[in-house]
């Protein structure tokens, strides 16, 4: 009795083993659909763009990128979350949806980690404080300067309201002790513009956003906010090398899939991702955006998301930033 008892339940155990094994194989039927939060033509959008033309190779399938852009891509994560389970409809995640907008907003009508399966890291980048090729602040101890001389006047723009400029902005506020004025924009695309132009005078913009603009010559980097400095960009100082060594910010970008995502095809996903982030030309490109360190397993990813949730809702409680009336 023991022993068929035993059988049954290990056939039993088998055959749910194997039915998201067997999903994962036959998956993809019909073009999958990479939900991207922002509108076409910024970092996250080229980013997406890069991964889903591979992946689109490797599933002998297309991948089309899907541009749902809107209050810092929770539109996008909300319509997500809403989606079946069954891989047909993935998720750049980004450090604005899962980890900044939860910070400063307890009305969204989704949980960064509840909602979602959490697929893989594809990379994080450094903020890169820019500025109009006209200026003369070339440093951070110069622009700490001009703050102090016209307190309140001098600034700084960002993405939007809740975004990771934004937080950039307040986290250099905290610390060097200055006034500065926040300028909110409705994306990375009317900030650039009207910095170049002079109507604005600084942002910590993203370095895939900033990128084109610096080597085109119409911005001029003055500092980047990660740790250590980009391959991309290795005669830039940080922030932390500038005086600022509590200092750092950075933009992230994953794929994620609705909640209750099968293990088997989570798993599959991730490998192949992992395999297209290994690509040379994909290292190439990545690189010049300043993307590094993707990859990873579902497991570090999930963990990496934690942990930047918990992060940024610190943040968010000491500069009193809040996107609730």
């Amino acid at each position: 009795m023991f022993r068929r008892t035993f059988l049954i339940k290990s056939t039993a155990a088998a055959t749910a083993l194997a039915a998201p094994a067997l999903h994962a194989q036959s998956w993809p039927a019909a073009p999958v659909k990479l939900v991207v939060g922002f509108p076409p033509g910024g970092g996250a959008d080229a980013l997406a763009r890069v991964v889903a033309a591979k992946l689109s190779m490797i599933w002998n399938q297309q991948v089309v990128v899907e541009n749902r852009a809107g209050a810092s891509s929770t539109l996008a994560a909300e319509f997500v979350a809403r989606q079946p389970a069954d891989g047909m409809t993935l998720f750049l995640s980004t450090i604005n949806s899962q980890a900044l907008a939860p910070a400063v907003n307890s009305r969204l009508r989704y949980h960064p980690e509840r909602d979602f399966t959490p697929i893989v890291l594809l990379g994080v980048t450094p903020n890169v404080l820019i500025t109009r090729t006209t200026a003369r602040e070339r440093n951070i101890k110069d622009v700490v300067a001009l703050c102090r001389q016209q307190p309140g006047k001098i600034s700084f723009g960002s993405a939007g309201p809740g975004t990771i400029q934004h937080f950039a902005i307040e986290k250099f506020k905290l610390l060097s002790g200055v006034d500065a004025l926040h300028v909110p924009y409705k994306g990375s695309a009317p900030l650039l513009t009207d910095l170049i132009g002079g109507q604005i005078d600084f942002t910590f913009e993203t370095m895939t956003a900033a990128t084109p603009h610096i080597k085109g010559g119409k911005v001029i980097p003055i500092a980047q906010t990660r740790a250590k400095r980009s391959r991309a960009y290795p005669d830039v100082p940080t922030m932390q090398e500038q005086g600022f060594p509590t200092f750092e910010t950075m933009n992230w970008y994953g794929i994620s899939g609705p909640a209750n995502l099968p293990v088997a095809l989570a798993r599959r996903i991730n490998a192949d991702v992992n395999n297209v982030l290994a690509m040379p030309d994909v290292v190439r490109q990545f690189d010049g955006f300043g993307v590094e360190d993707g990859g990873g397993t579902l497991e570090q990813y999930a963990q990496f998301t934690r942990t930047e949730i918990e992060k940024w809702a610190k943040v968010a409680k000491e500069a009193k930033v809040s996107l609730e009336s």
